[in-house]
């Protein structure tokens, strides 16, 4: 493949729900461009796109990947994501280096929940944006029907720009309402033809709709168009391409992918129309020693820079950082910075990957997208730039994981091998995160719902030899006392030579934080000596209350009396004198069982107010504020316990079929209420059995 100009790339995401066809549509696009000889299927695992073995295995797409391509003189880089919410992560990357998006819509399904979820994003990120209308060859599709629930929703700024020729088991193309010809397809090739005479009323009258829109392009334009003269096809072309790049035209497409129907068009529309890199403003970031703003554009003469924005780790082959150049060129031999890090780096040998293929190339240009091998320090996110020039630009911004799972090792010392290959598949995916509680002495995966944590423990078995089990995470209760005590705590013993003897007078009552210690020892009954070990006592016991185990907070204790023997006293039998008095004590001041509460921020559509609100409450939960959002949303918030919320995000998504998000963050302990307080016990108590 030969090096390309700005001008003449085309970076396009392509978004929507999962299983509306954006796999398909690039194996229908590789077809069209004569880069394989059949289209492969997602079922039957032979696509260029989903190469994993997760992916062949689930049939579905997992990871983004990137997928080039040359068509009438431009490189389109297609980038095909996920359609799955569990994985948001590789849409948020990939949307992070297109410049324009294709939202992929269901002809048979309509607007569906990944639908709204892509125009949001493209609303977002300000991304100039098509909608294809795909699977127009199926028995329940509807174009009229779709194009009028996009406008609804979307606004009038969605305007078709073809209209099928054909329809159901009969559709064979497109009518080019900009061009004004239409399009017949047979699966391999694209025939032009006239508009047949029944069509022409409503092509005339989508046409009028679109020369409204290039006349408000140009001031010059609409003086034209008011004086009821004729836009020269230059005009239409130029006017509707500064709508798109601007996203005051959205133009509605269709096709079906598996025919190969549609996609001649849709390749010449994204040439024609979609932003080049040089369509886009210069590139911000920061000077990383300086406090300052560095520009960075695609003008010859600008210092080399550019983006990983994605990381694939291979086991053999070693880790694969895909990248995107933001200016001047990177090749092969070149040393440079990682900003992130302050490391250099080597460049060694670059290509291009399409899907898992490796297509070596000497030089990657400013607005394009390559990939390098074995790069040392450069994870997801990173800026690599000149080393004289340095330049840090924003990183990738990922929702927060917010399903909470356990993972444990099936077989007895394989926790070195699982941080390791958890630690090399954060890499990889940046959107899940691990850490080792040392309280509860577990591994903790968050991800973004049970499939994303699934595929991550899968991978762990395939890549890295480890099977591991998944378990909810135990919840850190902590104790504590509402009561007062007064107690003693005798150590005695005798053993011949020297004994041990310690005895201390204690009383214990609620403190407001932590623990305190306080002494009110007069005449020395206890040695000034031994006091320090009466408190070392103390906290040694801290960490495993009376009633069923956890550490115990907010406790004070006073030691007011005692006694010693002139020669068996030690610290030894203070510390063990302390601690009798420490379990006597905790018994007779009424302990109790605190649990986390978190705060939690609900996004909800409007109509599920009633369900969220019920739910939490079920929850034991607390609504503490309502409050009006954009777009027909409200804000929930609630204090929840801790215990109630592990599986939330799987039940917040099965009651607002994905239209709900939340985060939430610890906030206090609380009081457990007396028959849940009852059962954590008994489990505590059987589990020591």
């Amino acid at each position: 493949m030969k090096i390309y100009e700005a001008g003449k790339i085309r970076n396009i995401a392509l978004l929507g729900h999962g299983g509306c066809g954006k796999t398909t549509l690039t194996e229908s696009a590789l077809y069209t461009a004569k880069l394989i000889n059949r289209i492969g299927k997602v079922e039957d695992g032979n696509t260029v796109s989903d190469f994993d073995k997760e992916e062949i295995a689930r049939k579905i797409s997992i990871n983004t990947s990137v997928i080039p391509m040359e068509w009438e003189g431009h490189k389109i880089n297609f980038i095909d994501t996920p359609g799955y919410f569990d994985f948001v992560g590789e849409v948020q990357s990939a949307i992070k280096v297109a410049g324009g998006l294709i939202i992929l819509v269901d002809a048979t399904s309509g607007i569906e929940v990944g639908t709204e979820k892509a125009w949001d994003y493209a609303e977002d990120k300000k991304k100039p944006t098509f909608i294809f209308i795909n699977k127009m060859d199926r028995e329940n599709a509807d174009f009229d029907k779709v194009l009028n629930q996009l406008r609804e929703k979307f606004g009038k700024k969605v305007a078709p720009f073809q209209i099928p020729l054909g329809e159901k088991e009969n559709f064979i193309g497109n009518i080019n309402v900009v061009k004004m010809i239409a399009k017949e397809y047979d699966g391999k090739t694209c025939t032009e033809k006239p508009i047949p005479e029944d069509k022409m009323q409503q092509v005339e009258e989508i046409r009028e709709m679109l020369m409204e829109s290039v006349a408000e392009t140009d001031e010059v334009l609409l003086e034209k168009y008011f004086n009821g003269e004729a836009f020269t096809q230059e005009e239409i072309q130029n006017g509707l391409r500064k709508g798109i790049i601007s996203g005051e035209i959205v133009p509605v497409l269709c096709g079906a992918t598996a025919k190969n129907i549609g996609i001649h068009s849709l390749l010449n529309m994204i040439n024609d129309y979609s932003p080049s890199p040089m369509d886009m403003p210069p590139k911000q970031g920061k000077h990383p020693h300086k406090d300052e703003i560095v520009e960075r554009s695609l003008e010859s003469g600008q210092p080399f820079s550019a983006q990983v924005f994605k990381t694939i780790v291979d086991p053999y082959i070693g880790k694969i950082s895909l990248f995107k150049v933001i200016s001047g060129s990177l090749k092969q031999d070149m040393e440079v910075l990682n900003a992130n890090k302050d490391e250099k780096e080597k460049i060694g040998n670059l290509f291009l990957l399409r899907g898992k293929n490796q297509i070596e190339i000497p030089e990657v240009k400013a607005g394009d997208i390559g990939a390098v091998a074995k790069l040392q320090h450069t994870n997801t996110g990173d800026t690599l730039c000149s080393i004289n020039h340095p330049i840090l630009f924003s990183g990738i911004a990922f929702d927060q994981p917010q399903l909470y799972l356990a993972v444990e090792p099936k077989a007895r010392g394989d926790e070195e091998k699982i941080s390791s290959g958890l630690q090399r598949l954060a890499e990889e995916d940046p959107s899940f995160s691990f850490e080792r509680n040392v309280e509860t002495k577990q591994t903790l995966i968050r991800g973004h719902g049970e499939l994303h944590i699934k595929v991550i423990t899968s991978k762990l078995k395939n890549k890295f030899g480890v099977e591991v089990e998944l378990s909810d995470p135990i919840v850190p209760y902590r104790e504590t006392i509402k009561g007062k005590s007064d107690v003693q705590g005798k150590h005695k013993k005798q053993s011949g030579g020297h004994g041990q003897y310690g005895d201390v007078k204690i009383r214990f009552e609620p403190a407001m934080t932590g623990f305190e210690f306080a002494e009110e020892i007069f005449g020395g009954s206890v040695p000034k000596a031994y006091i320090p070990a009466v408190e070392k006592g103390l906290r040694e016991c801290l960490e495993c209350g009376t009633l069923a185990g956890y550490p115990v907070v907010n406790i004070k204790a006073i030691l007011y009396d005692g006694s010693y023997h002139d020669v068996d006293s030690s610290e030894m039998a203070f510390k063990i004198a302390a601690s009798l008095a420490f379990k006597k004590g905790m018994e007779t001041a009424k302990p109790v069982l605190l649990e986390p509460i978190v705060k939690v921020n609900v996004i909800i559509p409007e109509e599920y107010m009633g369900d969220i609100m019920g739910d939490l409450n079920k929850r034991r939960g607390r609504i503490v504020g309502m409050e009006p959002q954009p777009k027909g949303m409200q804000l929930v918030v609630a204090e929840v316990p801790q215990s109630e919320m592990f599986k939330y995000a799987i039940d917040l998504r099965s009651m607002t079929q994905a239209r709900g998000i939340f985060t939430m963050e610890f906030v206090r302990y609380e009081e457990v209420p007396q028959m849940i307080s009852e059962k954590v016990v008994e489990a505590a108590k059987a589990a020591k059995v």
